[in-house]
């Protein structure tokens, strides 16, 4: 069973960095591309960032200059370093994987359980 497991969130003052991680396991043949997604209370869901297999990376204007997405690919691990933090940054923040798992032709979406970070002004 494919498990994306969220870690990093917490508070921080505005001004300051964090790093989040997900770590995607469980029968994964190959991962197309991940991404960070936030949403907060009552707000729409919004594309932090992405990165594709092949490395190409897309940025929220929001996220621009200030948040960086990388990937372990040995390890199916996710990251978002997100320094100048202010308080808009705050919601709940969601790791997504577009992965086909072993045995299987299909592409799939699987979304991990949230971690959330608050920025205090």
């Amino acid at each position: 069973q494919v498990q994306l497991v969220e870690s990093g969130g917490g508070l921080v003052q505005a001004g300051g960095s964090l790093t989040l991680s997900c770590a995607a396991s469980g029968g994964i043949a190959v991962i197309n591309s991940m991404a960070w997604y936030r949403q907060a209370a009552g707000s729409q869901q919004e594309l932090v960032a992405s990165i594709t297999s092949a490395g190409t990376k897309n940025y929220a204007d929001s996220a621009k200059g200030r948040f960086t997405i990388s990937k372990d690919n040995a390890k199916n691990t996710l990251y978002l370093q997100m320094n100048s933090l202010k308080p808009e940054d705050t919601p709940v923040y969601y790791c997504n994987a577009d992965l086909r798992i072993i045995f299987s032709n299909q592409n799939q979406i699987y979304w991990g359980q949230g971690t959330q970070v608050t920025v205090s002004s």
